[in-house]
């Protein structure tokens, strides 16, 4: 099989209504497959009864977004995945370009289409935008959308671009570079596991773009919204992980001291705005960092033995700087 279109749910019956039958009929090039993490909402049933053409894979718990996706793709024979949300919404042919695009360049590992809002289609959405970015400080930021500010699409973003991360919410990838490079990092559950997978592929040389003709619509926040504690705890943990597992020797250090203090900032932001839960869970996150920490040595060592380039060569210095003080809103006013 060339292409599967996995989707994996947990509990999100109303999403799979919603989306799932326009995602068979606009991706004819695929295989449609579920993959499904316990959930007791009825969707397993639900999928049984009504849409029986979709493959189904049933996992024994809710493994999260990294290891429900590991379990399931290893059930899964093709030379593409394409790992789709339960939220997306897609149109006919929205495929193509993605497909011609990865056809065409062997030295390119994984894509992304442009993410727009599925509420709101003319701006772009949070998850993934034009192509996603890390600045030098492990900040993530994207090709449309710059912390909270999401810019209206009017095309200025419709050239294909080489990125550093291509979202999650919809990610054509080799099924042979997913595994080479050791598949999501299923420690961290949820939460830029899809920028550690991609960080990885690109510090050995595999190519990661957007590719803007294709276009999908995603809902977003369907399972964890922004400002939920739980988010704000994994987006913390996650983001130390990531950096202490890809990050240079040389570079290591100064930017573990940097983001001590830059939490702690958000911290104070979040106290002084009545957010008490993302209060604690900033630090929560961070003590939960210190404690898995040397589980992930040995995965550091293999990394930095393995990259060929620093992703980061070139990237922005601190993205929170250019916005709050330069007041650079857009990724084009960037100073890179």
């Amino acid at each position: 099989m060339k292409l599967a279109i996995v989707i994996l749910n947990w509990n999100g019956l109303g999403m799979m209504r919603r989306f799932l039958p326009g995602i068979v009929e606009h991706s004819p090039q695929g295989k449609v497959i579920v993959a499904d993490n316990a959930s007791t909402d009825g969707s397993v049933e639900w999928l049984k009864a009504e849409m029986p053409e979709v493959g189904l894979l049933q996992l024994d718990r809710n493994y999260g977004f990294a290891g429900g996706y590991n379990r399931a793709l290893r059930q899964v024979d093709a030379d593409l995945y394409l790992i789709l949300n339960s939220d997306v919404e897609v149109r006919m042919g929205w495929l193509d370009a993605m497909l011609a695009f990865m056809d065409a360049h062997p030295e390119v590992a994984a894509c992304q289409p442009k993410l727009l809002c599925q509420w709101s289609p003319n701006d772009f959405e949070y998850a993934g935008a034009a192509g996603g970015f890390v600045d030098r400080l492990g900040y993530p930021f994207c090709r449309g959308r710059m912390f909270g500010t999401l810019e209206p699409d009017e095309g200025q973003y419709d050239q294909v671009l080489p990125c550093l991360w291509a979202t999650g919410a919809c990610l054509l990838i080799r099924s042979r570079d997913f595994w080479q490079v050791g598949g999501f990092d299923e420690r961290f559950f949820a939460h830029q596991e899809e920028i550690d997978l991609c960080w990885r592929l690109r510090a050995r040389g595999r190519g990661v773009v957007c590719v803007p003709h294709s276009v999908a619509y995603h809902l977003g926040g369907g399972t964890l919204p922004q400002g939920n504690p739980r988010k704000t705890f994994l987006n913390f943990r996650n983001n130390q992980l990531l950096l202490y597992k890809n990050l240079p020797e040389e570079d290591l250090p100064s930017v573990m001291r940097w983001r001590f203090w830059l939490d702690a900032l958000a911290s104070v932001q979040f106290l002084l705005t009545g957010q008490w839960g993302s209060f604690w869970a900033v630090w929560q996150g961070r003590k939960a960092f210190h404690r898995m920490k040397d589980d992930f040595k040995a995965d550091r060592r293999r990394n930095l033995q393995e990259s060929v380039c620093n992703p980061l060569e070139g990237a922005p210095r601190s993205i929170l700087y250019q916005y709050y003080i330069k007041g650079r809103k857009k990724w084009s006013q960037l100073s890179i």
